[in-house]
Parts: structure tokens; C-alpha cells; sequence
């Protein structure tokens, strides 16, 4: 059902029913290590402090994947839960969870695995595979404290 606005000297359309967002809670455990190799060690040290450990360290990860649209009429979803979990799982968990993020995903062969780009290279691989009318909010808790949110 559509009702008509009176815009800046126009007429829109929009949907009556407000959207709506789905959110997906998933866990995930990795080791990394946040290095610049075109920085002395030195630098490397000062800037990421612990985190630049050379045996790595690592996190339990809490994600949020949240798809936001408007509900399918007939099916009353923005999305199938079990769908969603499913490309999670098959997205993100089977590449990340328990793995050195540094050494075995390859998005970060070349890419610093900070908690801000970690949460990028999500939105990225599951952007691609949801429907086009939705938007993709992601938000990654390294720790309980800290948490970044992509895009914001």
C-alpha cells in the first residue's frame, strides 16, 4: 500500500509501513596481530602496544548483523532468519571463527585486521548477498568495552 506526499514542489511515493530491522547475534573466537610492516618495530610497539604481539592475541568476538527493509507482504519478513543465520555461517564463521586472522583470511593478507576493519570486510562479503532494497548495518564487540559499528 503507497500514499502520496506533497514534496518540495513534487510528488513522492513511499511505503506506508515503516522499515524494519532483523539482527543476527553471532559469536566468533580469532587471533591477530595489528602491524604496519612499513613502520620500524619501534613505531609498530607505540602505536599498538599489546596488540602487536608477534606470537598474536586474541578475542571472542560478539557480532551483529542487522538487515533493515521493508516487510515482504506475503511472508511478513524483511528476511528469513535462518537464511541470514546461514550466510553468516557461511560467510564469516567458517572463515573466521578459530583462525589466525593475519595467516589464514586472506582479506587481511594485506590489510592491518583492526577491529574496524575487521567489521568493513563483513559488511563486504554479506552486503553482496542480500537483496538490494535492504541496507546492512554491522556492529563487532571485541571486548565488552569495545565496539565498532560499520557504516555508520
Amino acid at each position: 500500500m503507497k500514499t502520496t506526499m506533497l514534496g518540495s514542489s513534487a510528488l513522492l511515493e513511499r511505503p506506508t509501513a515503516l522499515k524494519t530491522a532483523i539482527i543476527r547475534r553471532e559469536h566468533f573466537n580469532a587471533a591477530h596481530r595489528l602491524h604496519n610492516p612499513n613502520w620500524s618495530e619501534a613505531k609498530n610497539q607505540a602505536i599498538f602496544g599489546k596488540c602487536n604481539n608477534p606470537h598474536y592475541h586474541g578475542h571472542n568476538y560478539e557480532l551483529e548483523v542487522k538487515v533493515i527493509g521493508y516487510c515482504d507482504p506475503e511472508t511478513g519478513y524483511v528476511m528469513d532468519a535462518k537464511v541470514l543465520s546461514d550466510l553468516i555461517k557461511e560467510q564469516i564463521l567458517d572463515r573466521f571463527d578459530h583462525k589466525n586472522l593475519n595467516l589464514e583470511v586472506s582479506e587481511f593478507s594485506n590489510l592491518n585486521p583492526t577491529a574496524e576493519n575487521i567489521a568493513r570486510v563483513i559488511y563486504e562479503l554479506l552486503k553482496v548477498q542480500l537483496p538490494l532494497d535492504t541496507e546492512l548495518k554491522i556492529t563487532l564487540y571485541e571486548t565488552p568495552r569495545n565496539y565498532v559499528e560499520y557504516p555508520y
